[in-house]
Order: structure tokens, then C-alpha cells, then sequence
């Protein structure tokens, strides 16, 4: 098999605030598996929180490049030894090449004969409470029904009218939250309480990860369910969580790709534990192996490509707060430039 890549730069419609930093742009590197005439597609992003640059991404696809070289069967592939978000890329690209190689969608290559049209979440970032609610008021307009707002960078009494302001913008939305790890145990639980009024259907990682067993703690006194994001990285994390928290956010670029996903999904639920589907900032190329895993989650947060000045892939719909399938090979999605 051949392994080729190239690399681009994805700029955001505008700055996206979060607690821990603010991103304007990133870079994408799109990879491509051949086998037999038959391309399968997947992407990786670059990200300082989880180290990769662009010289690191590359690096580890040279190295892969050489282990593809010498595999005729693209269904036996094991794992590779890459970064997570290096391995979810070529992870999504084999599922694709395997899909069209069979004439089928990558869900039913999971085992999924079905899939149907999925409400996604739309992130608003941290910003002055008017923008917010302007924000709100504007997406619900065009069709979402979920909204995550994200907190933690500023004093409570802000970020409580910040939240009561977009709960009267959007009265009907499903509200969801995210500190990004910005709040210590007590301050999680404080919030928490005061956040239960707003009808807040859910809160990932409140506090810093690191510390499954206070993330629990805070989950058993917390009104609001409790989604572990950054402390359900790996299938270890989730068995160590067990059944002590409501939610485990599943991120395939945090994990390594949909092989990786289906073991804590299913190790999650064999818990009793609800799943979300996060995602990063990406095109729709790099959210699409995600949108076939949709049949899982109670939680889809899938809009990383909304966020784009200009997505280079097209697919996955989503503009409207509902994601769709719109081919039925593969992962679905082809470059913008041919729609």
C-alpha cells in the first residue's frame, strides 16, 4: 500500500476562546492510503495541547509509510505505533479505503447497518455576555437544538449571566458545558449548583485531569451529570473511571481512531455510562470517521468544521445543526473543490 501526505492550513471564521487558550488557525496534514487503485482518506491537526506539530505528524508518517509498504491486506492492519491524533488519521483512512473497496459506507463496515441524520452541538466560545447571546439567538435561528457553552476564565457572577443570558436567547435548547478543566473540586461543585437552574443537560471535565478519583467525588455531588473528557483518553482511563461518572467523551484524535473508540464505547456502556462524541478543530474530512460512530452517543458535539473560514471538505452537513450523510462510500466526504 501507498501512504502519501499532504499539508494545509486551516484559518477559523474568527478567534475561539476557550479557558486555557485562544486559536485563530491550525494546520492539517491529509492522508492518503492506495491499495489497488482505491484511495482511502483521513486527517490529522496540529495541536500544542497534545503536542503535535507538523514536523512531528510527518515524522511519524514516514515511519508508517514504511510499515504500509509491505502490507497487502489493508483489513489486517494492527495499530501502529503513532501520537494518538497520527494514528486516528491513518486509522480513518484504512476504514475508507476498506468501505470503498467494498462499495459500502464505513458504518456498516462497523457493523451498523443503519445510520440516520444526528443533531450536533455547537460550541460557543468564551465571550462578552451580549455576543454570546447574540450568538445563541442566531444558531438556534438556523436549526440547532444543542448548544456547549464553554466557562472557566472569569469570576462566577459573569460567567452565571453569560449563561443566564443564553439560556433566555435559546429557551428550548439542549445547554451543555465546558470548563476545560479551569475549576478546582469544590469551586466544580459551587458552579455546579448554581448552573442546575438554567436546565443544563451536562458538564465535561470540570476540573483539571489527572485526578480520576476527585473527578469522581465531584460527579456523586454534582446536580448536573458529569462527562470525563481528557481523564477518558484511553480505554485504561475509562476501566480506572468505571461506573463513577455519567458520561465519557470520546475524541478520536485523543484515543487513536475508530478501532480505539469502539473499545471504550463499549466498555463505557458495558458500565452504564452515557458516551459523547467530541472532536477538535478540523475539516470535514477529519470529523466524518466520527459521524459514523453517531448511533452510540447520547452526546454528538461535532461541529470542529463549522468553526472554518472555508472547509476544504464537504460531506457531513451539520450548517444547519443536523449532520448528514451525503455519500454512501466510505466515510461520505469529497474535496470542496469537486462539489
Amino acid at each position: 500500500m501507498k501512504l502519501r501526505w499532504v499539508v494545509r492550513s486551516l484559518a477559523l471564521r474568527e478567534p475561539f476562546r476557550i479557558s486555557r487558550s485562544v486559536m485563530s488557525e491550525r494546520d492539517a496534514v491529509t492522508v492518503e492510503i492506495e491499495h489497488d487503485g482505491v484511495i482511502g482518506h483521513g486527517e490529522v491537526v496540529t495541536s500544542e495541547y497534545y503536542g503535535l506539530t507538523v514536523e512531528r505528524i510527518e515524522t511519524e508518517l514516514a515511519a508508517a509509510r514504511e510499515v504500509l509498504a509491505g502490507v497487502d491486506d489493508p483489513g489486517q492492519i494492527q495499530p501502529l505505533d503513532c501520537a494518538p491524533g497520527v494514528s486516528a488519521a491513518l486509522d480513518s483512512a484504512l476504514h475508507d479505503l476498506v468501505a470503498r473497496l467494498r462499495g459500502v459506507p464505513v458504518f456498516e463496515v462497523l457493523g451498523e447497518a443503519r445510520w440516520q441524520p444526528t443533531p450536533t452541538a455547537y460550541t460557543i466560545g468564551i465571550m462578552p455576555t451580549e455576543s454570546a447571546a447574540r450568538t445563541a439567538r442566531e444558531l438556534t435561528a438556523r436549526g440547532f437544538t444543542v448548544l456547549k457553552v464553554k466557562l472557566g476564565a472569569g469570576e462566577q457572577r459573569r460567567e452565571l449571566a453569560r449563561l443566564a443570558a443564553i439560556r433566555e436567547a435559546a429557551p428550548d435548547t439542549r445547554l451543555l458545558l465546558d470548563p476545560n478543566g479551569a475549576w478546582e473540586p469544590e469551586q466544580a461543585v459551587r458552579m455546579l449548583k448554581a448552573v442546575e437552574e438554567f436546565g443544563i443537560e451536562a458538564v465535561e471535565q470540570p476540573i483539571k485531569p489527572g485526578t480520576p478519583d476527585l473527578l469522581a467525588e465531584v460527579a456523586a455531588r454534582s446536580p448536573v451529570p458529569v462527562i470525563a473528557d481528557e481523564d477518558a483518553a484511553t480505554v485504561e482511563d475509562v476501566r480506572v473511571l468505571g461506573p463513577r461518572v455519567h458520561g465519557v467523551n470520546v475524541k478520536l484524535p485523543k484515543c487513536g481512531g475508530i478501532r480505539a473508540a469502539r473499545e471504550i464505547i463499549d466498555l463505557a456502556r458495558g458500565n452504564g455510562v452515557d458516551i459523547m462524541l467530541g472532536c477538535l478543530v478540523a475539516s470535514s474530512l477529519g470529523i466524518a470517521p466520527a459521524v459514523h460512530l453517531t448511533g452510540f452517543a447520547r452526546w454528538v458535539d461535532l461541529d470542529g468544521h463549522l468553526l472554518l473560514a472555508h472547509d476544504p471538505w464537504t460531506g457531513i452537513g451539520g450548517a444547519d445543526g443536523v449532520l448528514r450523510l451525503a455519500g454512501d462510500l466510505g466515510l461520505g466526504v469529497r474535496p470542496a473543490e469537486l462539489s
